[in-house]
């Protein structure tokens, strides 16, 4: 077995998530959000320390999440089905890792063909109002990727191990993997391009690395 990592938010599709749902509750709520998420991308400050301020902020509903489903659908990258096709006719088994959320992440796999999903799950009050978060799930903190890596590892043995993402929590991968490669396609963090082993700006250059 061999596998192949995609982080979701500006990587498998244009938008991040966390920021979609804040833009349903007004334009003061998604910049304060937006900016939280930028700085966090960008490893000014650690992904913990906001993770539960956004999200009590946003206070997002069942319906909410569903919506941000359909907008990764509408918003995937351009190259991405075809890319993971390949790289599945090639033996490559294919995970979605992200600090986004499971429920939200759901419909955008189903339509690449991805079964497997480390991400974070929302909970809901029976009338579908907000009711928190699984705050333990190693991808709500820093280094919580590498975490995710580390079990995957243990638990499916695979014989290589490769991930791609945007952000600096995917870069904290690096030495968890046997490549890591940066992504720019939607957005260029300066800290991942100098330091990742590999950047592309399209996921249609990824078979040619592994």
């Amino acid at each position: 077995m061999k596998l192949i990592c995609f982080d979701c938010d500006s990587t498998l599709s244009s938008v991040e998530g966390i920021d979609e749902l804040a833009r349903l509750r007004g334009p003061e709520v998604f910049a304060s959000v937006v900016a939280l998420t930028e700085d966090a991308m960008n490893g000014k400050i650690r992904i913990e320390d906001i993770f539960g301020l956004r999200l009590g902020a946003i206070g997002p509903t069942r319906e909410d999440v569903a919506s941000v489903g359909r907008s990764y659908v509408e918003t995937v990258e351009p190259t991405a089905k075809a890319t993971i096709d390949a790289l599945r006719g090639r033996g490559w088994t294919p995970v979605i890792i992200s600090g986004g959320f499971r429920q939200a992440i759901r419909p955008l796999a189903d339509f690449l063909g991805v079964a497997r999903i480390e991400a974070v799950d929302l909970f809901f009050s029976p009338d579908g109002s907000y009711g928190g978060y699984d705050s333990a799930y190693p991808s709500t903190r820093s280094g919580g990727k590498a975490e995710i890596i580390a079990s995957l590892r243990a638990e499916l043995r695979p014989e290589k191990v490769v991930m791609v993402g945007d952000g600096v929590s995917d870069l904290e991968t690096l030495h968890a993997v046997d490549l890591f490669i940066g992504f720019g396609g939607f957005a260029t963090r300066d800290r991942v391009k100098r330091e990742a082993s590999a950047f592309v700006t399209s996921l249609s250059s990824v078979p040619a690395l592994v």
